[in-house]
C-alpha cells in the first residue's frame, strides 16, 4: 500500500493541504519527481519527511548539483529542478548557471531564505536582495510575497523555464512558508493547466526566405545547438541534400547539431570575426538556424561577411536576435523552419559540396598522445547510441573526428565554464538511462567539481570518465600564443593522482598507456553498469 506521504489528497480534505504539501502536488503535475541538490539549514523544513515518490541526488557542491540538473534537462528534454542553499549556495552554483543560462536549459533553480522575520533583520544565511542574486543569468526571479503564492511561483518558474526560449528561473523560498495553508481553489487550477510556448515562424515571414534561397547562386547553412533535436537534424539533412549546400556549425557550438559525416558537413567555424567571414568567400547567402549570430570568441578585428554576402537566420531567441549585428533574422522554432523550407524549396541541380578530407585513424606509439589520435581511440569504442559530455577545453573542435549521427550526442559548457562536464555527465546518464554517457574531460577541469565523483558512485550512475592528463591548462596554453602573452604563471598542473582521487570517491579507475588499450578499457567499461574512470596521457603543448 502506498505510504501516505505519496498519496494526494481528496476534495474533502485538500481545505488542509500546507504550502510544503502543494509544492510537491505542482511538481508531480510536471512529472518533476527528481530533485538535485545540497541542502542546509534553510531547505531543511521543505526537504523533511521527503515523499517516497520523489528521488533525491545529493551533490557534495552546487556547481555540481546544478550542472546535474542541467544534463538532466538536456537528456530528458523537460523542466529539472535543483535545490540549492541560500546566498552562498546559490553563488557556489552561479559558475555552472553561466552554462545553463547560454545553453537555454530549462532548469528551476530553487533556494532556502531564512524566516520572513528575519530577513529584515539581516540574520545568518539572509538570502539578501534574493531576487537580484542571479540577475542576469535567469529569465526570471522570484521570491514569493505570501507563503500562499509559492505553488503559483513555482508552477510560473516551470512554465516559463520551458517556454521558447527555454532558460533557468529563480525561487528564493523562506523557510517558514511551508507550514502556511495553501489555497486549495489555486492549487486545483495549477495542477491542471499548461502553457504551449514555442512560437513558430509565421508564412508570411518565412517566403521571404524560401525565395531567397531559391534565387541563391551559392549559398552555405550554418547551424547551431538550437536545432539539435530530430526535427532539426531531419530538416537540415534533407535541405543540404536538397541544395547541395555545405554546412558549417556555428562557432563556440554547445552541442553537435548535424551528422558529422554528411557529405555536406565543413566543420566548426573558427571564434574570430575574419575567420568566420573567410569560410563565406564566393557565397552571396548564409542561412543560419538555431544559433546566435555569432558566439565569437578570439579577438580580431575585421568585417563580419565578405561583400556581396548576404546572412539570414532563424532562432528562438529575440535576444539572440535583436543582439546580431548584422543580417535578417526570423524569431521562432529554428527546426520547424527548417523542416518546412525543405519541403517546400526547389531542389537545385548543383555538384554536391567535397567530402572533407579526413585522416586516417591515428595510432601512435606513445608515451603520451595527441587529441587527435585520443578521439580516434574514444570513437572506435563509442558505438551509435553513446552520448558525449565534452570538457575537454584544449581539444577545441576535435571533436570534428567523432562519427556523430544521431541528435543528443554531444554537448559542451555551452559558456564555456569548467566544472559543468563532469556532472552534466552524470544527469545526461540519470535524464536518459537507454544511452550510455562518456565523458571527455582535461585533467585542469575535472578538480573544479571532482567532488561529483561520489555522486556517480553513490548512485551508481554508469557514466564512463576519460581524463585527459597532460599535466597543464593546454587550453590557456594555446590562448597565450594567440594572444601574444608569454610566461604567464599558474598554467602547469603536475603531480594530481587522478586514478587515486577517483578511488577514494569510489570510483574504479584504469590508468591506460596504449590507444589500444584506450579502446579496450572504454568499451569495456560501457558494457557495465557501474561508473569508471580511465586515465590516459596526452601530449603537453610544450610536445607540440
Amino acid at each position: 500500500m502506498p505510504s501516505a506521504r505519496t498519496v494526494l489528497r481528496t476534495v474533502g480534505e485538500e481545505s488542509d493541504v500546507k504550502v510544503r504539501d502543494a509544492f510537491f502536488e505542482v511538481l508531480r503535475s510536471h512529472g518533476i519527481t527528481t530533485v538535485f541538490g545540497n541542502p542546509g539549514s534553510n531547505e531543511l523544513p521543505l526537504l523533511r519527511d521527503f515523499p517516497d515518490d520523489f528521488r533525491y541526488v545529493l551533490a557534495l557542491h552546487e556547481g555540481a548539483a546544478i550542472a546535474m540538473a542541467d544534463g538532466y534537462a538536456l537528456a530528458t528534454g523537460r523542466p529539472s529542478l535543483v535545490n540549492l542553499h541560500a546566498a552562498a549556495g546559490t553563488g557556489n552554483a552561479m559558475g555552472n548557471l553561466t552554462n545553463t543560462q547560454s545553453g537555454h536549459v530549462p532548469v528551476v533553480v530553487t533556494s532556502g531564505q531564512q524566516a520572513r522575520r528575519y530577513t529584515a533583520l539581516n540574520a545568518l544565511l539572509t538570502n539578501v536582495d534574493a531576487t537580484a542574486l542571479a540577475d542576469p543569468l535567469v529569465k526570471w526571479s522570484c521570491e514569493p510575497l505570501r507563503p500562499e503564492d509559492v505553488p503559483q511561483a513555482l508552477s510560473q518558474g516551470i512554465l516559463l523555464a520551458g517556454s521558447a526560449p527555454a532558460g533557468p528561473v529563480y525561487l528564493s523560498l523562506p523557510l517558514d512558508d511551508w507550514d502556511h495553508q495553501a489555497d486549495p481553489g489555486v492549487l486545483k487550477h495549477l495542477k491542471a493547466r499548461t502553457v504551449q510556448g514555442d512560437p513558430v515562424v509565421s508564412e508570411a515571414a518565412l517566403d521571404p526566405l524560401r525565395r531567397r534561397l531559391t534565387g541563391a547562386a551559392n549559398p552555405v547553412m550554418v547551424v547551431g545547438p538550437g536545432i539539435d533535436d530530430a526535427t532539426g537534424w531531419d530538416g537540415a539533412c534533407r535541405l543540404a541534400d536538397r541544395l547541395a549546400l555545405p554546412v558549417f556549425v556555428a562557432p563556440s557550438p554547445s552541442r553537435c547539431p548535424f551528422p558529422t559525416r554528411h557529405p555536406g558537413y565543413r566543420g566548426v567555424l573558427p571564434s574570430d570575426i575574419p575567420g568566420v567571414a573567410r569560410h563565406f568567400d564566393g557565397h552571396d547567402l548564409v542561412v543560419a538556424f538555431g544559433a546566435a549570430i555569432f558566439r565569437y570568441h578570439a579577438f580580431e578585428e575585421g568585417d563580419y561577411l565578405p561583400r556581396g554576402t548576404e546572412l539570414w537566420a532563424v532562432t528562438s531567441d529575440p535576444d539572440e536576435a535583436t543582439r546580431a549585428p548584422f543580417g535578417q533574422i526570423l524569431v521562432g522554432n529554428p527546426s520547424d523552419a527548417l523542416a518546412r523550407l525543405a519541403e517546400t524549396v526547389p531542389a537545385r541541380h548543383r555538384p554536391p559540396p567535397p567530402q572533407l578530407e579526413r585522416t586516417s585513424r591515428l595510432n601512435e606509439a606513445g608515451p603520451a598522445f595527441s587529441a587527435e589520435a585520443i578521439v580516434d581511440a574514444l570513437d572506435a569504442a563509442k558505438d551509435e547510441s553513446t552520448v558525449l559530455a565534452h570538457e575537454w577545453t584544449s581539444v577545441d573542435t576535435t571533436w570534428d573526428r567523432f562519427d556523430i549521427s544521431r541528435p543528443g550526442s554531444l554537448y559542451f559548457p555551452a559558456s564555456g565554464g569548467l566544472g559543468w562536464g563532469l556532472p552534466a555527465a552524470i544527469g545526461l546518464q540519470l535524464g536518459d538511462p537507454s544511452r550510455r554517457v562518456l565523458a571527455m574531460l582535461g585533467d585542469g577541469a575535472l578538480h573544479y567539481t571532482v567532488s561529483a565523483l561520489w555522486t556517480a558512485a553513490r548512485y551508481r550512475v554508469p557514466v564512463v570518465f576519460v581524463v585527459a592528463r597532460n599535466g597543464e591548462y593546454g587550453a590557456l596554453k594555446k590562448f597565450t600564443q594567440v594572444m601574444q602573452a608569454p610566461g604567464v604563471p599558474g598554467l602547469e598542473l603536475p603531480g594530481i593522482d587522478i586514478t587515486g582521487i577517483a578511488s577514494a570517491y569510489g570510483i574504479s579507475a584504469t590508468r591506460v598507456d596504449t590507444l589500444a588499450g584506450l579502446t579496450a578499457a572504454v568499451t569495456a567499461a560501457l558494457a557495465t553498469d557501474e561508473p569508471h574512470l580511465i586515465e590516459v596521457p596526452q601530449q603537453p603543448l610544450t610536445a607540440g
